[in-house]
């Protein structure tokens, strides 16, 4: 079964290898997760399994939202992701799970929300060199330049790069290496960055692709 937990991204560091190379990791709260809903092929089509992170106060929750967690004796729940699996069936609604199942796992794929950077111009957001900076060229420095032809197809073909929202999208950061785990402050270093602020939610995968 593929391994998934949710987390909050704390920050970013460095650790000192034996042989004293520095290594830069990103720091993971990751799990306990409980496990709210198993899904499986003959009620959903699907296998899958739901999890939750970080408790919610039941004041600021829906009925809904505790209901749904009432039903396996837990609080309600800040962020809730499912994992989908080959088969759900070794995991029941209920089970509490923690960064230990990433004890043997080497490479994970890490999802989250990226940073929002607003509206951007093509140089900010494509990385566009602009326009010369001499004379003649008034007040366009940072301009697009041409975008598309005129007469034949008189239109801007798609895909065109144009400025527009930059950032604030789902983004993965695939085969992280898994440098250390610590069970005791449920803490999981990986080699690079993840995607999203310092405190932002993420979902963990044990990665396919390595």
């Amino acid at each position: 079964m593929r391994v998934g937990l949710l987390g909050r991204k704390i920050g970013m560091t460095q650790i000192f290898q034996e042989d004293g190379t520095a290594v830069p990791v990103t720091v993971l709260e990751c799990g306990p997760c409980t496990v709210l809903q198993v899904r499986t092929e003959e009620l959903d089509g699907y296998h899958a399994v739901q999890l939750g992170f970080a408790d919610k106060k039941r004041k600021s929750a829906t009925m809904a939202e505790r209901g749904h967690a009432k039903k396996v004796e837990a609080e309600p729940k800040r962020y809730v992701r499912e994992i989908r699996q080959a088969t759900a069936a070794e995991l029941t609604a209920g089970t509490i799970l923690t960064v230990d199942a990433f004890a043997e796992v080497k490479h994970v794929d890490v999802t989250g929300t990226s940073k929002g950077r607003g509206f951007s111009g093509v140089i900010k957001r494509h990385g566009f060199r602009g326009l010369r900076a001499t004379h003649g060229v008034k007040r366009m420095h940072r301009h697009p330049g041409s975008s598309g032809p005129s007469a034949d197809p008189s239109r801007t073909r798609k895909g065109i790069r144009k400025p527009g929202q930059f950032g604030n999208t789902r983004t993965t950061v695939r085969n992280l290496e898994v440098v250390r785990v610590d069970p005791t402050n449920n803490l999981l270093l990986l080699r690079g960055a993840v995607p999203g602020p310092n405190g932002g939610y993420l979902t963990i995968r044990q990665t396919n692709k390595a």
